[in-house]
């Protein structure tokens, strides 16, 4: 129980770590990699499909 309560704490943590990221890129960088602003939550918790 210790070992799931730990990942799932490193697991939201890497996914802030994305979204900030993300998040510090300009619109452009984010079109030329194919996501929008609005689709970065998705992206970094890896359930973006388009």
């Amino acid at each position: 129980m210790l070992l799931s309560l730990i990942r799932m704490i490193q697991a939201f943590r890497g996914y802030r770590r994305n979204v900030s990221e993300l998040s510090q890129l300009s619109d452009r960088e984010l079109a030329d990699i194919g996501i929008d602003r609005s689709d970065i939550p998705s992206v970094a918790a890896g359930t973006y499909s388009r």
